[in-house]
């Protein structure tokens, strides 16, 4: 599969809501993968918490049209290139170090930097990015500090995530600055266990015409 290269800020306005993916066993990869995209949800994070992750990072860039399959909690240079040794389309990090800036900078592929200050923002601003990733969202000031970011940095665009739910997310979305939202909630543990992709992709329609509604 050859893969479309596209900016940071092209990857957050692919679609309203950006699940974030533990999987522990990569056999349901594919298939919880394929239920999303049914949804309407084609921008997928696997998160580098488990052995799983990197194994299913390949077979969903493997075996999923449409799916656009990233590394998150890239917290390393190393856990980047491990990422793009899978097959990771996109990277992403909780915060920011200076030799993961080093390392990500010139990437072909989009990664984006997580932050939660001004201080840390205008830091990935001038290491070259503008897509970012405000974490943890609500416990850092959320919307109000989104607001108060757009005054004087108004170029950058945020991934929001931690503590984003169906209930809040459109708040979030209807900022000017707000290219999408992450959360758990598309693949709650009970569903992925029971396997049931009906509700996953029911989950993943509804997060999808968010944006519709902000």
């Amino acid at each position: 599969m050859t893969t479309t290269l596209m900016s940071g800020s092209d990857l957050l306005r692919a679609g309203a809501v950006m699940p974030v993916i533990v999987i522990h066993d990569a056999g349901l990869a594919v298939d919880l993968a394929t239920a999303l995209v049914a949804g309407g949800i084609r921008t997928l994070e696997v998160t580098l918490r488990t052995p799983a992750a990197l194994d299913a990072i390949r077979q969903i860039r493997d075996r999923v049209p449409g799916a656009l399959v990233g590394a998150g909690t890239a917290l390393s240079p190393a856990d980047w290139q491990r990422a793009q040794d899978a097959g990771s389309m996109f990277g992403i990090s909780p915060g920011l170090t200076p030799a993961l800036l080093a390392a990500t900078r010139n990437s072909r592929l989009p990664f984006v930097p997580g932050v939660s200050t001004a201080s840390e923002a205008m830091t990935a601003l001038e290491a070259g990015f503008t897509a970012l990733k405000l974490f943890p969202a609500e416990a850092v000031g959320g919307r109000a500090l989104l607001k108060s970011l757009y005054g004087p940095l108004p170029q950058l665009l945020f991934c929001s995530t931690g503590g984003i739910n169906l209930a809040n997310a459109t708040s979030y979305l209807a900022l000017p600055n707000v290219g999408c939202v992450g959360g758990s909630w598309l693949v709650p543990d009970a569903a992925l266990a029971a396997r049931d992709w009906d509700a996953i992709t029911a989950l993943a329609r509804e997060a999808s015409a968010l944006r519709s509604r902000a």
